[in-house]
C-alpha cells in the first residue's frame, strides 16, 4: 500500500509541476511582443513592402524572403531584413532557410515520379514494399493502408509530434531513414480511425513513404531527390545538409525569449547546443538538422524554391526537362480533396481563388509555399523566426495584381519600433 500511495504522490506531484510549466509557459507567450498584423486593404507593392519592413524591424521574424512566380517566371523575388542578426547579414533571394514541412511536397513528388516509372502504385498496400510494416487496428476492422494513405494523411497513424521536436542532431549528416522509420513505427503503430475514413496529418506517413522510396528505388531517400529531383530542376542550392557554398547565405533560426519558453523547447531540445547566443529579446540557434528527413528535412532558399514553383506551374516540367508525366501531375495539381487534403498539399480557396499550399515551422524558421493553378501563380515565404501570420500574408500577397511587376524596390519604409534593441 506504501508504494502503491508514493506512486500516486509522484503522479500528483509531476502532473502539478507539468501543469505550472505550462501555464508559465502560456503566460510568457501571453505577454510576448507580437508582430504587426498583416493589414487589411494591402493594394499594391509599395503597401506590401512598407509592411515588410514593418514586420521584419520588430525583430520577429527578423529576416524573411519573398518569391512570386507568375507564368512560369519570377516577378518579385526579395530579401528583407536579417538572416543573421548578430553577424549583420542581411535577408536576401539566396538567402538559406530551413523549409522544415515544405519538404513533404517534393517527397510526393518522388512518389508520383516512382509511380511514373512503373515501380509503384498509389494503390499498393504499404507491406507490399515494407514488409516489416505492422500497425495495431485496435477496434477497427483490418484493412491495407495504401502508399495514397499515406500522401494523403488518410492512414489513420498518429503524429509522431511534439516527440519529433527532439529527434535533431547537430553535425552534417542524415541517417538511414527505413532504419529510423522501423524503429520508431512500434512507439506510433496504433491507429487513431479507419484508413481512409478521413485525414489526419502525420509526419509519420511521411517518414514511411521515405521508406518506400528508399525500398523501391534502391538509393537513400536523399540521394534520390538530390539526383531525380533537385539537380534535374537546378535547386544547386538546396539539400538535405548545409554545404560549404550554402553556408555563405545561410540564414540563422531565432526566436523570441518568450516563445522559446511557450514552446516548451527546453524540454524537447539541449539548450547548450540549439542556442548560439542572445540579442536582445531575441535568441538566436545554432545550425541543427532533423533526423526525419522525407516529412521534413531540406534546406534552400527562395530562388530555388521559385524553380519548384516553375515546375508545378509548367505541367510537371521545366526548361523543357520532364519529371513528372502530364497525368501525374495532374493527379498532384488537381486532386480530390478528403478533408481539405489533396496528395500533399493542403487544399484551400480565398478571395485570389483555389491554391494548394504547405507550410513548414520547426525551431527558428517558418515557411508556406502556395500555388494557385488557374492563375498561373505561385508564392513562398521563408522566414527565420516562427511567429509569422503565413496564411495570411500569403493571400495578401496573391491578391496583388503581378502582371508586368518588377522586382525592384518600390515604395518607403514605414517606421517602426524594434523588438530586438
Amino acid at each position: 500500500m506504501g508504494g502503491q500511495v508514493m506512486t500516486k504522490d509522484r503522479v500528483k506531484m509531476l502532473a502539478t509541476v507539468l501543469s505550472i510549466l505550462v501555464i508559465s509557459a502560456a503566460l510568457l507567450f501571453a505577454l510576448a511582443p507580437h508582430p504587426p498584423g498583416v493589414p487589411e486593404g494591402m493594394s499594391s507593392i509599395s503597401d506590401l513592402e512598407d509592411y515588410l519592413r514593418c514586420l521584419v524591424d520588430s525583430g520577429n521574424p527578423p529576416g524573411m524572403s519573398i518569391v512570386v512566380v507568375k507564368h512560369g517566371a519570377p516577378v518579385y523575388l526579395r530579401g528583407f531584413g536579417l538572416a543573421d542578426g548578430p553577424r549583420g547579414m542581411p535577408a536576401t533571394p539566396d538567402t538559406v532557410y530551413h523549409w522544415w514541412s515544405m519538404t513533404k511536397i517534393v517527397t510526393a513528388v518522388a512518389i508520383l515520379q516512382l509511380q511514373d516509372r512503373g515501380r509503384l502504385i498509389l494503390d499498393d498496400p504499404v507491406s507490399l514494399h515494407l514488409p516489416w510494416f505492422k500497425v495495431d487496428y485496435g477496434s477497427f476492422p483490418v484493412a491495407p493502408i495504401r502508399i495514397e494513405h499515406l500522401l494523403r494523411h488518410t492512414s489513420g497513424l498518429p503524429d509522431m509530434m511534439p516527440d519529433m521536436i527532439g529527434w535533431v542532431h547537430y553535425q552534417e549528416s542524415v541517417l538511414d531513414q527505413t532504419a529510423l522509420a522501423k524503429s520508431r513505427l512500434p512507439e506510433f503503430n496504433k491507429l487513431r480511425f479507419q484508413p481512409g475514413e478521413r485525414a489526419a496529418y502525420s509526419n509519420l506517413n511521411y517518414l514511411l513513404l521515405g521508406a518506400v522510396i528508399e525500398a523501391v528505388s534502391g538509393q537513400a531517400h536523399e540521394r534520390y531527390v538530390q539526383a531525380h529531383i533537385l539537380e534535374p530542376l537546378g535547386m544547386t542550392q538546396t539539400g538535405f545538409v548545409v554545404s560549404r557554398l550554402m553556408r555563405v547565405d545561410e540564414a540563422a533560426g531565432s526566436l523570441l525569449l518568450g516563445h522559446y519558453y511557450s514552446a516548451l523547447l527546453p524540454w524537447l531540445l539541449d539548450p547548450g547546443r540549439l542556442i548560439r547566443e542572445r540579442q536582445g529579446k531575441l535568441l538566436w540557434f545554432n545550425r541543427v538538422y532533423i533526423d526525419v528527413t522525407p516529412s521534413t528535412g531540406l534546406i534552400g532558399p527562395a530562388t530555388d524554391v521559385a524553380k519548384l514553383l516553375d515546375f508545378f506551374l509548367d505541367n510537371g516540367e521545366r526548361d523543357e526537362i520532364r519529371l513528372l508525366s502530364p497525368k501525374a501531375t495532374q493527379m498532384l495539381l488537381r486532386p480530390r480533396a478528403i478533408d481539405g487534403r489533396g496528395l500533399g498539399w493542403a487544399i484551400g480557396a480565398d478571395e485570389a481563388g483555389a491554391y494548394l499550399e504547405h507550410p513548414g515551422g520547426g525551431p527558428g524558421f517558418a515557411t508556406i509555399m502556395r500555388i494557385y493553378p488557374q492563375k498561373a501563380l505561385g508564392i513562398a515565404i521563408l522566414a527565420n523566426g516562427t511567429d509569422l501570420e503565413r496564411d495570411r500574408l500569403a493571400t495578401a500577397i496573391a491578391k496583388l495584381d503581378w502582371l508586368g511587376a518588377s522586382p525592384l524596390t518600390v515604395g518607403n519604409p514605414m517606421k517602426c519600433g524594434s523588438l530586438q534593441s
